[in-house]
């Protein structure tokens, strides 16, 4: 699944392109994970005014409205000056003035949501339980130490939950709370100010990396110019069951955690 590095990837490989394009038309293929909302069609003659990301969505603000785009579990945006024909797994076709997005998603679980506003029902109902932005300003150490100690669960799960930092995705928060050297299933609440300190500045830096390599392609993400991400071949302990840790030389274990694959180093992460 794309999480925060490969939406961020994609934002940017799009986003000076298609600021400020009209849009000549819409074309929807077969049914997503929502309905667009309204009549493609009132979308033609509206301005594309730029492109952010909140979390693992992408927000097309036009000059009357947005957009909302989730990649789900296989989607990926390609940016060019014309499309070809679409094919079985193109789902929606945005054609401007200067260059079309077309969204591929083999598996349907993305979506193309339109809202009048960030505040409205549609796009708070998608956006409102979201967490802080990892990579903004907002994401301070008090709020989040107070927060996992709010929470007892493990903290790779509370990391994953998206409502306390968003877009931590699976292999993301195995490679911080490697960094952070914390153990994946320690309770929440047992982690200290000073460790809750290591781990927030390790998640960031994990994040910024990823977005440097092009994200993580783990099997079908690329980006709008069709290229994998690098990420996963520095992985210090994602997808590495078995191999020596990279700093200690410990094999690296595999647990299941809430129906997901976690690794950690047992000698670099004791607790």
């Amino acid at each position: 699944m794309p999480e925060l590095p490969e939406v961020e990837v994609t934002r940017l490989g799009f986003a000076d392109r298609i600021a400020g394009a009209r849009i000549e038309s819409v074309r929807m293929g077969k049914p997503l994970r929502w309905p667009l909302g309204l009549d493609p069609a009132q979308l033609a003659g509206r301005t594309v005014t730029g492109v952010r990301r909140r979390g693992k969505y992408l927000l097309v603000d036009l000059d009357r409205g947005l957009l909302l785009l989730h990649l789900g579990m296989s989607g990926s945006l390609r940016f060019v000056r014309s499309l070809p024909q679409p094919g079985g797994h193109d789902h929606f076709d945005l054609v401007t003035t200067q260059g079309s997005l077309r969204l591929n998603d083999p598996r349907r679980f993305g979506a193309v949501v339109y809202a009048d506003s960030e505040s409205s029902p549609a796009a708070s109902k998608l956006l409102g339980g979201l967490g802080v932005e990892p990579l903004g300003h907002e994401f301070l150490l008090e709020a989040f130490h107070a927060g996992l100690k709010r929470r007892k669960a493990p903290v790779k799960q509370v990391l994953l939950a998206g409502d306390l930092v968003v877009g931590v995705g699976n292999i993301y928060a195995s490679e911080a709370l490697f960094m952070a050297g914390i153990r994946p299933t320690l309770s929440s609440a047992r982690i200290s100010r000073p460790r809750a300190a290591r781990l927030l500045q390790a998640v960031r830096e994990v994040l910024a990396k990823a977005v440097k390599k092009g994200g993580s392609t783990l099997r079908d993400f690329s980006n709008t110019d069709g290229q994998s991400g690098y990420f996963q071949l520095e992985a210090m302990v994602y997808d590495r069951k078995g191999q020596p840790c990279r700093v200690c030389g410990t094999p690296i274990r595999q647990i299941r955690q809430g129906q997901r694959a976690t690794y950690f180093c047992p000698t670099c992460q004791k607790a």
